[in-house]
Parts: C-alpha cells; sequence; structure tokens
C-alpha cells in the first residue's frame, strides 16, 4: 500500500491516490529574503510525497503541513525585473481587458503580489482594483497601487465576499492551497449568481513537469498540481462553466476562464496524466542522478558552474540533488535577492555584474524562457561562460566556453 494512500483526493473527495514521488527535508519556502547563510542553512523544512488521482487527475502533496507555511514580510515571488515577463504580463492584461470589455469595471486579484498585474488591468481599461495578498509591501518603492486600486495585505476568505468583482482574477495562487476544491467554492459563493462576472485562474501545468521530468519545479510552497483536465474538473465540480482553457509561455502556465453556473457537475476528467505520472516515476531517479553525476565532474575538472534565477527552481535544483561546492554562483537580477542566501543549501545570490569579474565557465538558466534575454545581458557585460538551459536528463555542458549571443545555445545543450 503506498504512503498516504488512505487520504481523499483534495481535488474531488475520491479514493485511491498514488504515491509517485517522495523527497524529505526540502525546505518550506523557496523565495525567502534569508540575510544570513546561518538563518538559510537552519532554515525548517518538510517532505514532499507527490500522489496522482486517478479520478480527477490532480496532483498534491499529501505529506504537506500547511501550519509550516507563512506568507508575509520577506516572500520574494515578484518576476516584473525581467523585461521577458513583463512583456508576457502586459499581453496577457491587455488580452483579458479586450476580450470580457473589462472597461470601467471592478477587478479583484487573489494574490497580488505586488500588484503589478492587477495594475495592468487597471490601466488598461480604466478599471477598479482590488487585491489581496499577506506579502504586499505598501512601502516597496515603484509597486504603489494605481488610481482606484486598493491592495489589502492578507488572504482571500470569506470575510471579503463583500467585495465584488466583474472579473475575479487568481494567478499563481492556487498551487499553494491544499484544500482546492473548498477554496473554489469560496469563490463561487463570492461570485454569486451573477451571469456578467468572469473568474479567470493561472497555474503551472503539471503537464510540462511530467513531461520534461522537471524536478527543479517541484517544491513545498506548491502542493497542488494541476493538469488542462483536473483543472476544467475542479471548476465544473464547484460550480463554474468552463469558456476556455489553455497553456501558454512555452507550456509553463496553464490558464482557465469561467463563469458562474447553476449546475455542479463532475465531468469525467477527460484526457489523464497517468502515463506520465508512471514515466516520472520510472525514469525521475535517473534524470536526478544524471545532473548530480555531470556537475560532480565538472567540479573535480576545475570547471565552474553558475545557476541564473534564484528563486523556486534553483532552490529545488539545489536541494534535490543535494549540491554545495559544486555551484559557485547563484545569479538573480532581482535587486531585493542580491546579498541573501538560498534556503538550506545556503548558496549567496548576487546581481549579474558580480560575473564581471570571475565569469563561470558554464551558466545554467533556471527557466528556459530567459536564455535569449540573459544572453543579452551576457552579451552586454562581456561575459562569454556558455549559456545551458536547464533540462532533464542534462545535454552537453559543453568544454569550450563561448560567448553568450543573443541567448544563443551551445549545440547539444
Amino acid at each position: 500500500m503506498p504512503k498516504h494512500a488512505d487520504q481523499p483526493c483534495p481535488n474531488c473527495g475520491g479514493p485511491g491516490l498514488s504515491v509517485f514521488y517522495e523527497l524529505s527535508g526540502v525546505p518550506v519556502h523557496s523565495v525567502m529574503l534569508l540575510s544570513s547563510r546561518e538563518e538559510a542553512v537552519g532554515f525548517p523544512t518538510g517532505d514532499i510525497a507527490l500522489a496522482h488521482c486517478a479520478a480527477c487527475d490532480f496532483i498534491g502533496n499529501l505529506a504537506f503541513d500547511p501550519a509550516l507555511e507563512q506568507y508575509g514580510a520577506g516572500y520574494e515571488g515578484t518576476q516584473a525585473y525581467s523585461s521577458t515577463f513583463n512583456a508576457f504580463h502586459r499581453t496577457l492584461a491587455e488580452r483579458l481587458v479586450e476580450k470580457h470589455d473589462l472597461r470601467g469595471k471592478t477587478v479583484i486579484e487573489i494574490g497580488c503580489g505586488q500588484g503589478e498585474f492587477l495594475n495592468l488591468l487597471c490601466a488598461a481599461g480604466g478599471n477598479t482594483g482590488i487585491g489581496f495578498d499577506p506579502a504586499y509591501d505598501p512601502g516597496r518603492a515603484g509597486t504603489a497601487p494605481a488610481a482606484g486600486t486598493t491592495i489589502i495585505g492578507d488572504f482571500y476568505s470569506e470575510k471579503y465576499a463583500d467585495r465584488k468583482g466583474d472579473f475575479v482574477c487568481c494567478k499563481m495562487t492556487l498551487e499553494h492551497i491544499p484544500d482546492t476544491a473548498e477554496f473554489l467554492r469560496m469563490v463561487r459563493r463570492a461570485v454569486g449568481d451573477r451571469p456578467e462576472s468572469t473568474v479567470f485562474f493561472m497555474v503551472p501545468d503539471v503537464t510540462r513537469i511530467l513531461d520534461e521530468i522537471a524536478f527543479w519545479d517541484i517544491y513545498y510552497e506548491h502542493c497542488s498540481y494541476f493538469s488542462p483536465a483536473s483543472l476544467a474538473h475542479l471548476f465544473r465540480h464547484t460550480g463554474f462553466d468552463v469558456i476556455e482553457s489553455h497553456s501558454e509561455y512555452d507550456g509553463q502556465y496553464l490558464m482557465i476562464e469561467a463563469k458562474p453556473g447553476r449546475n455542479v457537475g463532475a465531468a469525467s476528467a477527460g484526457a489523464g496524466s497517468g502515463a506520465a505520472v508512471r514515466r516520472f516515476a520510472e525514469v525521475g531517479s535517473s534524470h536526478i542522478a544524471a545532473w548530480r553525476r555531470v556537475l560532480s565532474e565538472m567540479h573535480r575538472a576545475g570547471r565552474t558552474v553558475a545557476l541564473w534565477g534564484g528563486g523556486s527552481k534553483a532552490v529545488a535544483f539545489l536541494t534535490t540533488l543535494g549540491l554545495g561546492d559544486e555551484i559557485q554562483w547563484v545569479v538573480d537580477i532581482n535587486p531585493h535577492k542580491h546579498g541573501t542566501f538560498l534556503p538550506s543549501s545556503g548558496h549567496p545570490v548576487v546581481g549579474p555584474e558580480a560575473l564581471r569579474a570571475q565569469p563561470p565557465d558554464t551558466v545554467v538558466v533556471m527557466n528556459p524562457v530567459y536564455v535569449d534575454e540573459i544572453g543579452v545581458q551576457l552579451r552586454d557585460m562581456g561575459v562569454g561562460s556558455t549559456l545551458v538551459p536547464v533540462t532533464a536528463p542534462p545535454g552537453d555542458m559543453g568544454h569550450d566556453a563561448g560567448p553568450a549571443r543573443d541567448g544563443e545555445v551551445p549545440d547539444g545543450a
């Protein structure tokens, strides 16, 4: 009997969850700003036991303990320092405004971070915005709410149900919530029977994670993982009519748009992830071992390696592989992260300029979407490191580091 298999699925309530991937001693937060190596190395840890529900296709961490999570000051999840991400964000906001005629309307965002996307939605359509996020920092420069927008530094809950929105947005938040069905029911009750209201959610797409054996995209904060099938099932199961669902951003983000429905339907999950889950369970450990072997060999040969991206992916990568001196630098463009340390591994985070004095032989890009952007930055700094997007199993890391030209990746990387 698989561990935790007796627990019901939090997405559909059904039995028969099957654990397929386990990790122990992983940091309970990946993007906290930690000011010392001692604090980072001693950061609280938890366990991961990913289980798949054959009934609705949901994947959840059955070892997740919500009491270990502390969202608030020091939680640094913004991606707003990337020009690539900002272009995506603007385009998405403008498209949603046009598609749903969001002009002069009230927009609610659950889990709004520092309010960047909410501000875009409001500016693009002259809308009024209400955001909710316990990690919002009102004193942070450059993140003041747009005119007519209010951000509440708290979790969204039933006590805010009186705040009605024509458009309810929730981006990259549902994956942090263990009781997914109860959360969606709360949103459905708040929306009420207002057929003109639209709900938009965005979450990581587990389909890509499974297909790419992307173990660096599995971390403690993400206790819930969705495929197109499980996300649509959840919305229909909790009283929404699904308008559209699709993936964007190189398959990383799964989006769904829905309206309040009159009937609660537990429709079939459709095409599931069972085969991909079985493959992940079968080959995941060998891919992890391959990365560990390649980086250990490079270290023994005196070759230096940096990770670009000091967020959750880097933390999961380092802690899953158990890496220390094999990685010399962790680089991030977010100035709020400079001088901080990654939880558990204790690696210091530096800005790109630090690579000028000591260029690494290889830069592993923790999110391949940013290869071109990073390539331009390295070229402009005159840093001739080999640029390698993270893959599983690892590609050829190259033995002759060449200049990074507009994100050019060496053959075989």
